[in-house]
């Protein structure tokens, strides 16, 4: 879409990614220095030979592998681990015992660590962990017995990856909430160009069909004042700033009916909707909507539940008092819970009256409303003033054990 904000993605584990593969090259650079110096103190210099220039060949070619998280595969790990556990275990048998007992290098060297840290940064400080631990236990079994200066390496090794593991797993959810805020920052730059465009155009047209109808009466009047409710509709949608969850703007886009608009915001994926989405098309001429600048996410069945209670209680303002009755929906996002508001300006509920709808069979407060919210361990609270109006107060828990039964009793409905 012409003039829309442009998400900016950035990669803050994609330097680490560059920086291993410089180190596997200068790793096996130093490990084949080393052997170089004092291959005539080996025992067996044709097996160490042979297992470098594995490693001279393994290095180079592999080093694509090491490009990003994507292209470092479970296979190549395991191979490359493979390598390094391999060049340990051949060490006792290429060296002289004297050296080993020196504490002489294994024939990898520091080249074990390229494979480790190949881990941490794929897998996080649990996958460090388990390949540092397989090293350390090659390098007891080279040595022989825990020796001072082994098991010094081996915590080192241990340590460094696991907090390289867990460095990587802080950056990796620091990237996914700042793409997140990137994309919101874009879509309100959208709609706030959106907003500006139709204020001069869609809303001045509509305003003045509005006043131009009242003035010239009639079948005029009537048009205005439909065109007065579509210029309220449309405020309210323009200004209220809906921001679909990554993933659901194609659903609710397309959506018209606001159970529908639920459904088709991820079903697929089970993931959270935005509530504001559901509940923007009950805002009308009559009804307005307050609702937080930012998105409300909830379960899907849980925000599909709700905003059918919110569309019971509408219901309710319409039948008792009246199709021009006043009805306001205020929307607050606490951090355990969402607290939906529905409150009429009609004349109240007498004392007495809702027990006496039970006892007639009319049940649409008890079941469309209070039955919803029970099922999804909320409540709904009904104050009701003689001459002040109603007022339904909603709670929904953000995080319900019962989510999945609810989500199961509205795809019933």
């Amino acid at each position: 879409m012409p003039g829309r904000g442009k998400v900016m993605r950035m990669s803050v584990e994609q330097p680490m990614w560059r920086a291993l593969a410089g180190y596997r090259v200068l790793a096996m650079v130093y490990a084949v220095g080393l052997f170089a110096t004092a291959h005539e103190e080996f025992r067996r210099p044709w097996l160490a030979v042979a297992y470098f220039a594995l490693l001279v060949v393994w290095t180079p070619a592999t080093l694509s592998r090491v490009a990003n998280a994507a292209a470092c595969t479970k296979r190549f790990l395991a191979a490359d681990l493979t390598v390094a556990l391999a060049g340990i275990l051949l060490t006792p048998v290429a060296d002289a015992p004297e050296r080993i007992a020196a504490g002489g290098p294994t024939l990898p060297s520091i080249w074990t660590a390229g494979a480790v840290l190949a881990f941490a940064l794929k897998g996080g400080w649990r996958w460090a962990a388990l390949a540092s631990t397989l090293v350390a236990v090659a390098n007891l079994i080279e040595r022989g017995g825990p020796a001072r200066d082994t098991v010094h390496n081996v915590i080192l090794v241990w340590v460094a990856s696991i907090a390289i593991g867990y460095v990587v797993e802080v950056a990796r959810a620091s990237e996914r909430t700042l793409a997140r805020a990137l994309e919101i920052e874009a879509a309100t730059r959208e709609r706030e160009r959106l907003a500006r465009d139709i204020h001069d155009s869609v809303l001045q047209v509509l305003a003045m069909v509005q006043r131009r109808g009242a003035v010239i009466g009639g079948e005029a009047a009537e048009l205005g004042r439909m065109a007065g409710e579509q210029e309220v509709a449309l405020r309210t949608l323009v200004s209220g700033g809906l921001v679909p969850l990554p993933g659901e703007a194609e659903g609710m886009a397309g959506a018209a009916d606001p159970l529908t608009a639920g459904a088709a915001g991820g079903d697929a994926a089970h993931g959270p909707v935005d509530l504001r989405a559901l509940l923007a098309p009950y805002a009308d001429a009559l009804v307005g909507l307050a609702d937080p600048g930012a998105p409300v996410p909830l379960a899907q069945a849980s925000a599909r539940e709700l905003a059918a209670a919110v569309g019971a209680a509408l219901d309710n303002v319409r039948t008792h008092v009246g199709p021009d009755a006043r009805a306001w929906i205020l929307v607050e996002d606490e951090p355990d819970e969402v607290i939906v508001t529905v409150r009429d300006d009609g004349p109240g509920i007498p004392e007495g009256r809702l027990a006496q709808a039970e006892g007639e069979g009319r049940l649409g407060v008890a079941l469309s409303i209070r039955g919803r919210l029970r099922d999804l361990g909320g409540s709904a609270e009904l104050i009701s003033v003689p001459g002040q109006g109603t007022e339904v107060e909603l709670r929904v828990p953000k995080h319900h054990s019962g989510e999945q039964d609810a989500r199961g009793k509205a795809e019933q409905r």
